[in-house]
C-alpha cells in the first residue's frame, strides 16, 4: 500500500480516552448484542457483522441514513465459525472458515473448511460446494475485486486440531504432568514449526475454484488488520504464533499473477515501554488521511522472551487488552495523545465518510461488547461519538 496513500479500508478501529476528548451524546445505537470473535464486512454504506460469540445472528446497518439502526438478518446455517475470514464480492458475502464444533455434542472444535455466503439481496444463507484449501481460522480476506477474495494468513488445520484433541482428551486433575507436557511441546515450537499459511490464497466466486498469486516472504500472521485499497493490502501486526505477536507492518500489491511485497514502518513503542510486542485484533481504520490502529491483545513480556530464544514466549505472563492509539502518516507512525478507555480488541471496524465506525470487540473481562462508535482523527488527535 501506498505510504501516503491509505483510503478505502475493510479493517478494525478504537475508542479514546475521556481525559484527552469529550464523548458527544449517543449518535449510533449500539448492537443488539455483544460480538467479539465475529465476522464484519462492508458493502457501500452498509456494514455487517455477526457470528463468533453472537452463535448464528447476523446484522446490518446502515452508516448513512439519517437514523441508523441495526437490522437482524437471516440466521447463519451451519456450524457456527470464531474468527473466519470474511469478505463481500458480486453481492454476497462469503465467510470462509474459523474454528467451531461440526456438531454440537463433539469435544473439540476444529479448523473448519468451510465456505457459507450470504445473498444480500435474497436475505439467505448457503453452503457452498468448496473446501478451503488451507486452514483459514485467524486469517484475513479482501475482496480483490468483484470476483476474486484474496486470503492471508491462517492456521494449519491439521496441527491445530491434533493439538485440541490431545489436550481435551487428557485428564489435567488426574495426569498433570501428561497434560504440562502436551501444552510445552505444542507451545514450544519456533513460528515456522506451526506452518501456517504463508501462500497468497484466491477464491474466485465466479467459477467456485481456488488459486496461489505467490506467498509472502514473511513470517505468515493470524489475526493481523487488514486495510485494503484497490489491488494494494497492507496487513498491521497479529500474531507469529500462538502468544506472540510481531510489530511488523507489511503491504502487498497483486497485479495478475505477480504480488509485490513491501516492509513499512514497524509499530512503534509504547511511551513508557521497552519493547512494542505487536497486538492481535487490534482495531484499525483510516480517517483524515492517516491510518489508524488501536487497542489489540497480546502478552507484555512475549517478544522479549522470543528474543531470548524462550519459544514458549508467553508462558507465565497474564494476558494483556491494550489502550493505545497509533496513527501512520507520510510513511511514519506516532502514539497519540489519546488512548482507549479501557483495553480492546477482537471487534469490526468500517470506514466511512464521517470517519472509522467501531463495532463490538472483547475488554479484559472477557465479555462481547455491544458499544458501537466513530473514530476520528483531525491531524494530530483522535475524537470519538457514540
Amino acid at each position: 500500500m501506498k505510504k501516503s496513500s491509505l483510503a478505502k479500508v475493510t479493517a478494525l478501529a478504537a475508542l479514546v480516552s475521556a481525559s484527552s476528548m469529550a464523548m458527544a451524546s449517543q449518535q449510533w445505537p449500539d448492537l443488539p448484542e455483544g460480538i467479539k470473535n465475529g465476522v464484519g464486512v462492508q458493502v457501500g454504506s452498509v456494514v455487517y457483522v455477526g457470528l463468533g460469540s453472537a452463535g448464528d445472528s447476523f446484522y446490518s446497518l446502515d452508516v448513512e441514513a439519517k437514523n441508523p439502526q441495526w437490522k437482524q438478518l437471516a440466521n447463519f446455517k451451519g456450524s457456527v465459525p470464531d474468527q473466519a475470514a470474511a469478505a463481500a464480492a458480486d453481492g454476497k458475502i462469503y465467510v470462509l472458515g474459523g474454528s467451531g464444533k461440526v456438531q454440537a455434542s463433539d469435544k473439540a472444535p476444529v479448523v473448519l473448511d468451510t465456505v457459507h455466503a450470504y445473498d444480500i439481496k435474497k436475505n439467505q444463507w448457503s453452503e457452498v460446494k468448496t473446501k478451503t484449501p488451507v486452514g483459514m481460522l485467524g486469517a484475513s480476506a479482501y475482496a480483490l475485486n468483484d470476483q476474486e477474495i484474496v486470503i492471508l494468513g491462517g492456521y494449519n488445520k491439521n496441527k491445530f486440531d491434533t493439538y485440541l484433541s490431545d489436550i481435551l482428551s487428557i485428564d489435567q486433575k488426574k495426569d498433570p504432568e501428561k497434560w504440562q507436557k502436551v501444552v510445552d511441546d505444542f507451545m514450544g515450537m519456533t513460528p515456522e514449526e506451526y506452518q501456517w499459511n504463508k501462500k497468497i490464497q484466491v477464491y474466485n466466486v465466479a467459477k467456485n475454484s481456488w488459486s496461489v498469486r505467490g506467498e509472502s516472504p514473511y513470517l505468515p500472521n493470524c489475526g493481523a488488520a487488514l486495510v485494503g485499497e484497490g489491488n494494494e493490502i497492507t496487513l498491521v501486526s497479529g500474531e507469529v504464533k500462538p502468544g506472540l505477536r510481531t510489530p511488523m507492518v507489511k503491504s502487498v500489491t497483486i497485479e495478475g499473477k505477480s504480488a509485490q511485497w513491501e516492509e513499512l514502518a514497524q509499530l512503534p513503542t509504547p511511551i513508557g515501554a521497552e519493547l512494542q510486542e505487536g497486538v492481535a485484533g487490534a482495531y484499525a481504520g483510516n480517517s483524515n488521511g492517516a491510518l489508524l490502529v488501536a487497542g489489540g491483545a497480546n502478552f507484555h513480556g512475549a517478544r522479549a522472551q522470543s528474543i531470548r530464544g524462550q519459544w514458549f514466549a508467553h508462558e507465565g505472563f497474564p494476558k494483556a487488552w491494550n489502550s493505545e492509539i497509533y496513527a501512520y502518516e507520510d510513511g511514519g507512525w506516532k502514539q497519540t495523545n489519546t488512548k482507549l478507555p479501557e483495553g480492546l480488541a477482537y471487534g469490526a471496524s468500517f470506514t466511512t465518510s464521517k470517519g472509522v465506525l467501531m463495532v463490538g470487540g472483547e475488554g479484559s473481562d472477557g465479555q462481547g461488547r455491544s458499544d458501537v462508535y466513530m473514530l476520528s482523527y483531525n491531524g494530530s488527535d483522535v475524537k470519538i461519538t457514540n
